[in-house]
């Protein structure tokens, strides 16, 4: 079985645009001070994961909107999977809460419209990373934007709007938002990354689910 903490960053673009405010924040080998999952946080990302994916497919309007209590906690060694030349990430283990709310029907919106600019309210992430032993508080506030053709993503922007924190790890984030806004660093993979997720991992998800309920009976 994978562990949770060890699946690729890319790969936790799972919930956008959850993942644009939580897991596009590029943060962080477990050791004796190493941060660890809380209780029940994989079941709270489930759960928000099969909401999601029944509100992108079903594509109604009406309903209940988006609202997700989130935590995600990741290994040093996951972060630095993802090290690129121009982000280096020399800290430790983190973990990250997010309370998401998301319009219902802006989401439908977005993928029921021939162009459409998603447009996440302001969403603060309140983070613990760990550096030189101990655990440091970060707190940033974003407000990510997808733009959307027939359905489909073509573009992502992060919009990191304030980042509290020591300065030697608000440097890095903010530094790894800035070039993913100007230059698009990591642009391809994170709109690839919203596309699976409705494309594949949503039909797929919800299929199983229906199987698996169908087979109870």
């Amino acid at each position: 079985m994978t562990n949770p903490r060890r699946v690729r960053p890319r790969r936790l673009a799972a919930l956008p645009p959850f993942a644009l405010a939580l897991s596009l924040l590029p943060l962080p080998l477990p050791g004796a001070n190493a941060l660890e999952e809380v209780a029940g946080e994989k079941k709270a990302l489930d759960a928000c994961d099969r909401k999601l994916c029944a509100l992108l497919l079903e594509k109604n309007p009406r309903g209940e909107d988006l609202k997700c209590s989130l935590t995600k906690t990741w290994a040093k060694a996951t972060i630095k999977s993802a090290e690129t030349q121009t982000t280096k990430w020399g800290f430790g283990d983190a973990r990250c809460t997010v309370h998401l709310n998301m319009s219902r029907a802006d989401l439908v919106a977005a993928l029921t419209s021939p162009e459409y600019k998603l447009k996440a309210p302001p969403h603060t992430v309140d983070c613990l990373v760990e550096e030189e032993g101990g655990a440091k508080p970060i707190k940033a506030t974003l407000a990510p934007k997808i733009e959307f053709k027939n359905g489909k993503a073509e573009k992502v922007r992060i919009n990191l709007q304030k980042i509290d924190g020591p300065f030697a790890i608000t440097g890095v984030l903010s530094a790894a938002a800035t070039l993913e806004d100007r230059i698009g660093l990591f642009h391809r993979s994170m709109v690839k990354s919203v596309n699976r997720y409705i494309e594949k991992h949503c039909v797929n998800l919800l299929a199983t689910a229906a199987k698996d309920g169908a087979a109870k009976k």
